[in-house]
């Protein structure tokens, strides 16, 4: 029904109540953090913590709200698993816009463990972004730069190292890990400029994959691999809130985690390396298929 009001008028009122639910569930969620940080007891960050997931949990479902009743959106949903809020998944999935991570925040929410990313440490000093970032989980992590290890060898291993003692608080609890392994949204440009072999898709950044399964060791147990397809092209943030997306679809298929592909040295070992990298081409000549697949529909 509201999404037969005119577009003018449509427009205006999802900015108004983007406003108000993030004026509204932001400073309460900031307020949360900054007791979290200031009330290092541990009963008391528990119930903090429920709140501060309830209320992100709630941004994104006002969010989808305004999608399936403002727009004339229709999300595809294609799986073939069923999905545990209280499982422990990597959460994989091409990029094409940044109209993907409301997508997936969609069609995910409450149906897996809040989705969080690989953050660098140096973000958790952006203004208020890094308080609600750290109070939601976010795993931190430190990469030193090839350059700098030349000069100090012994750094090696401490990013790796760090980042695990960040992550094993993620032990034992449900959890999701989001990557999008082609590293940045996909364009005809980016494409051409790698000569990718995947008509769809830029080509996947194996490193990335290998350092968060590291990093989270045996708290991750599957991953959810997510193909995003739009039929009309790929769309803005823009063509999300004036309504000319259409249609979007969303393939999940649920992929064990190889055992030969945890606890290696991806960095040092070239053989693992190796292994690694046609495990992850796999899934890209898979989803390359898929896409093919949904583009002749």
């Amino acid at each position: 029904m509201l999404a037969r009001i005119p577009l003018p008028l449509r427009v205006a009122l999802i900015w108004l109540l983007v406003a108000i639910s993030t004026g509204v569930l932001v400073p309460l969620l900031l307020l949360c953090s900054l007791l979290k940080g200031l009330l290092p007891v541990k009963g008391l960050r528990r119930v903090l913590d429920a709140w501060i997931l309830a209320l992100a949990e709630s941004w994104i479902a006002g969010n989808s709200w305004m999608m399936d009743h403002m727009t004339t959106l229709r999300v595809h949903y294609r799986e073939d698993a069923a999905l545990d809020a209280q499982g422990h998944y990597l959460v994989l999935s091409n990029h094409q816009s940044w109209v993907d991570i409301l997508v997936l925040q969609k069609v995910f929410n409450r149906r897996i463990p809040f989705m969080r990313f690989f953050l660098k440490q140096e973000l958790i000093w952006v203004p208020m972004l890094g308080l609600a970032w750290w109070a939601l989980d976010f795993p931190f992590m430190r990469r030193h730069s090839k350059s700098q290890l030349q000069k100090r060898p012994e750094l090696a291993g401490q990013d790796i190292a760090a980042t695990r003692r960040a992550c094993e608080k993620f032990l034992g609890k449900p959890v999701s890990i989001m990557i999008f392994p082609e590293g940045t949204r996909f364009t005809p440009a980016k494409h051409a400029l790698q000569q990718s072999p995947y008509t769809h898709l830029l080509k996947p950044k194996s490193g990335g994959m290998a350092y968060a399964l590291d990093a989270m060791g045996r708290g991750l147990q599957a991953v959810l691999d997510v193909t995003l397809h739009y039929p009309n092209g790929t769309p803005s943030l823009a063509d999300l809130i004036a309504d000319r997306v259409g249609q979007v679809t969303v393939a999940v298929r649920l992929r064990d985690i190889p055992e030969t592909l945890r606890g290696g040295d991806y960095e040092n070992d070239r053989a693992f390396r190796v292994q690694f990298q046609i495990w992850m081409n796999g899934l890209w000549q898979d989803k390359q298929t898929v896409l093919d697949t949904l583009g002749s529909v």
